[in-house]
């Protein structure tokens, strides 16, 4: 059952999401799958006559291969994602319009990142299928449970952080036609983060203390929709090592640019509650900015020792 705060929201926010629906569709750019994966490529495989995967198949880089199956893993989980967000905005009006507009566009990166993989090899796809039923039995639910604020601050990063991410693996994979299909991708999320990210900016009219309180909840709390992919801890420390996706990027590539769009810190008005969140959600990020500079330290003291050894 919604809280009333939900409600309120939905119904301050009903002509932003009209609005910014409109805006999406005349600017978002019709594309195909289908047109982005080498099908001269592909043979078969031994069910049908042909030879299985081996290593020796992939063309693309290790920390590349690790970040293209999570990112597809990720997008696969589209089905959980469809019934959070549908129970966060509903299926009625505009809200229901996008929810199903995003779904559609979402599935569309699932295809294409698998049907690239399959037909040139450049992923087990044994151990794709695999690690995609053990994910999607796990399900999908939002840290926040169904709360809109929350919901459409997690949203406002977490389709940014994934832009970032599949931009930066097509750049690692060292294949021409690969990073230009994850450009493609990342082109949809980042459309996708400016319709979120500007309905928290309508909010912030209406409820500014609710929103600091629920944008601060996210990004102490914040992990990307497939930290339940099995091994996701160790991947996601190869893909930060390869520099695809790290504490830096997500601190100055992610974070701040939404919040200085939404001029967090320059709010004025706030109650004693929505400043104590503000000021956690600073105390936090100089942290996160600290850790992050660490991580390059460590990291590139290790790349040191390994040039030396070579």
């Amino acid at each position: 059952m919604p809280e009333a705060i939900d409600i309120q929201v939905l119904h301050e926010l009903d002509q932003v999401a009209e609005k910014e629906l409109n805006r999406h569709l005349s600017i978002a750019k019709e594309w195909f799958p289908h047109e982005y994966v080498p099908w001269g490529q592909g043979r078969d495989f031994a069910f049908l006559g042909g030879e299985d995967w081996v290593p020796e198949d992939s063309k693309v880089s290790p920390e590349s291969r690790e970040a293209l199956l999570v990112n597809l893993l990720t997008e696969d989980n589209l089905p959980g994602y469809h019934a959070a967000i549908a129970r966060i905005m509903g299926t009625e009006g505009a809200w229901g319009q996008w929810v199903h507009r995003w779904t559609a566009e979402e599935n569309r990166h699932g295809i294409v990142i698998r049907d690239f993989l399959t037909v040139t090899r450049a992923i087990d796809p044994v151990l794709l299928e695999r690690a995609r039923m053990q994910h999607m039995e796990i399900g999908y639910a939002p840290d926040h449970g169904d709360k809109v604020l929350h919901g459409l601050a997690y949203v406002s990063f977490q389709e940014l952080a994934t832009r970032v991410s599949h931009r930066n693996t097509g750049k690692a994979s060292g294949d021409e036609l690969c990073e230009q299909m994850m450009q493609r991708v990342a082109a949809d999320e980042n459309l996708h983060m400016i319709f979120y990210r500007n309905l928290i900016g309508a909010a912030f009219e209406a409820f500014p203390n609710e929103a600091v309180k629920a944008i601060t909840d996210v990004v102490k709390g914040f992990q990307m929709p497939g930290y339940t992919i099995d091994g996701f801890l160790r991947k996601s420390v190869a893909i930060a090592n390869a520099g695809i996706y790290d504490l830096r990027l997500h601190h100055d590539d992610v974070l701040m640019p939404v919040l200085r769009k939404w001029g967090v810190f320059e709010l004025e008005g706030l109650s004693d509650e929505g400043e104590k969140a503000r000021l956690e959600l600073a105390e936090f990020l100089e942290n996160l900015d600290a850790a992050a500079t660490k991580f390059e330290e460590r990291r590139e003291a290790r790349r040191a020792r390994i040039a030396a050894r070579a």
